[in-house]
């Protein structure tokens, strides 16, 4: 059974590597290579975008808090179901007619202001910490199922994600997404779904045994769903990992209709896992660790054979993760924080107003494939050596949502808003964040849990806002070259791939 199970993850492993093959063979420029051509139509887009939201966390840690609180062990992912909902309906078509890169861009394309270009230094740090939290997650698969130890599964697995995200691009990782995104509906609805909840005894054998506490929908408790919405909904909004995928689609309807149905697919993903996890708690009740679950209902309650498929389906979800986060890594590192970085040395010139022309170069794939190559080793390197990522990666959330989020979403929905009211918002929301991360820490309260607590965020969200409104209010409006570039793009009215400063 364990050697089955084995070549089933082997296989679908091998497959990986082919896709990014299939992959090299679509990609032609720079433009295939970061965003997929701007091509995908409704289903390709749906499915990948479900893929990248839905990783480890949601996938095997779902599972486990089934496992430990119930139904309420859902909250975790359909809060990132909720951000994908809203990301869809509310930005998502206007996001997708930029027709840019990166979300730093955005922010120089709509407010003309330097200030603004040092979120992409923030947006670097967020994506590899996402991307070798991802690594270090589907590892833990290979330790139990190979037998070897973390550094090892960490470096294998890294290279096979590397392999195909350097070879092919976001077309690679398309495709393999695709793919993930059938083996994880497969593993988990009609798989992994039906055979626990029978062999629990359907809901009224759960009840029976676990208690109908176990279907109260707030039992996980009102701060940690309230904690839930704040970090995943709001970060989903705009991170670079998500844009990136918005970016990819054909028509700014399929942006809006195939990511909403991506968020469904992502709340029904949510429930369902709860249920495995209540199932689990009743027909495997001595599991020791809630990160444990998802594993032992593949090897002990699914048939032979069953039980590989569902694991491959848990590295699938951590392997979409790791290799979006990984190209949007690239892609804001090269587009964004270089040219603002030799800007300041006096190299660079603008800091990065032609950086999207320089991305769209027709011969610029095998640069791409360098910086892909680069920062792919980079997090491999973090994952084995970083032993808390996880604080990482919490920190850079904490930072992403609290410095950054009004100044992008505020230059979505309010036309007053300053490039000065911007900067000042993005340094004022990062400072306080950091500052009460810090405070909270050094005192060690117990109330919020130190480094761990999105209580920062609280902190810098409210003072970010407060900046942004009065110093944008207390200075110049944006100049009207700047937001008469900002809606001949946001009206579709720019080509594919023109440069910020061009469009102007």
């Amino acid at each position: 059974m364990q050697a089955l199970n084995i070549a089933i993850v082997v296989a679908y492993l091998v497959a990986m590597l082919g896709f990014g093959w299939w992959g090299k063979s679509r990609t032609r420029n720079a433009s295939d290579y970061l965003v997929a051509g701007r091509r995908l139509g409704p289903l390709l887009y749906t499915g990948t975008m479900a893929a990248v939201v839905l990783g480890g966390a949601s996938t095997v840690g779902g599972v486990g808090l089934g496992y430990q609180y119930g139904i309420s062990g859902m909250w975790l992912v359909v809060a990132i179901g909720t951000g994908v909902l809203l990301l869809s309906l509310l930005f998502a078509p206007t996001i997708q007619r930029l027709k840019i890169y990166t979300v730093s861009q955005m922010l120089t394309l709509r407010y003309g202001h330097r200030a603004t270009r040092v979120s992409g230094i923030v947006m670097l740090a967020y994506t590899l910490m996402l991307c070798a939290t991802s690594t270090g997650a589907y590892a833990t698969i290979f330790v139990v199922l190979f037998g070897w130890d973390r550094a090892l599964s960490i470096a294998v697995g890294g290279a096979i994600v590397l392999v195909y995200s350097t070879i092919g691009g976001m077309w690679s990782i398309t495709l393999a997404d695709m793919a993930q995104f059938v083996i994880k509906t497969i593993g988990v609805f009609a798989l992994m779904l039906p055979f626990s909840l029978a062999a629990a005894g359907g809901f009224s054998g759960i009840a029976e045994r676990a208690g109908d506490e176990f279907f109260s929908i707030t039992g996980i408790g009102a701060q940690s769903i309230i904690t839930y919405f704040v970090v995943y909904t709001l970060g989903l909004l705009i991170g670079q990992d998500i844009w990136q995928r918005v970016f990819t689609s054909r028509t700014p309807e399929i942006a809006r209709w195939g990511g909403s149905a991506a968020g469904i697919y992502c709340i029904l993903y949510g429930v369902a896992g709860a249920v495995i996890g209540m199932s689990a708690s009743v027909i495997l009740p001595a599991i020791e660790s809630r990160d444990d679950v998802y594993a032992d209902v593949a090897l002990n309650v699914l048939p032979i054979g069953i039980g590989g498929l569902v694991l491959a389906a848990a590295v699938a979800a951590m392997m979409s993760t790791a290799s979006g986060a990984l190209i949007a890594a690239a892609t804001v590192a090269r587009t964004d924080v270089v040219p603002f970085v030799a800007g300041w040395f006096g190299r660079g010139g603008t800091g990065g107003e032609g950086s999207t022309e320089r991305a769209a170069s027709e011969h610029d794939v095998a640069s791409s494939r360098w910086w892909v190559l680069g920062l792919g080793l980079v997090t491999i390197a973090l994952a084995v050596i970083v032993q808390d990522v996880v604080a990482a990666l919490t920190i850079a959330y904490d930072i992403l949502v609290g410095g950054l989020l009004v100044a992008i979403l505020g230059g979505l929905v309010w036309r007053r808003g300053n490039g000065v009211g911007a900067g000042a918002s993005m340094a004022a929301g990062t400072l306080v964040t950091l500052g009460v991360m810090t405070y909270l820490e050094i005192t060690a309260e117990v109330r919020y849990d130190g480094i761990y607590s999105n209580y920062p965020i609280y902190w810098g969200l409210a003072v970010s806002a407060i900046v942004y409104c009065a110093v944008s209010l207390a200075t110049r409006p944006t100049d009207p070259e700047v937001m008469a570039s900002w809606d001949r793009r946001v009206a579709g009215e720019v080509p594919d791939d023109v440069p910020v400063d061009a469009a102007r």
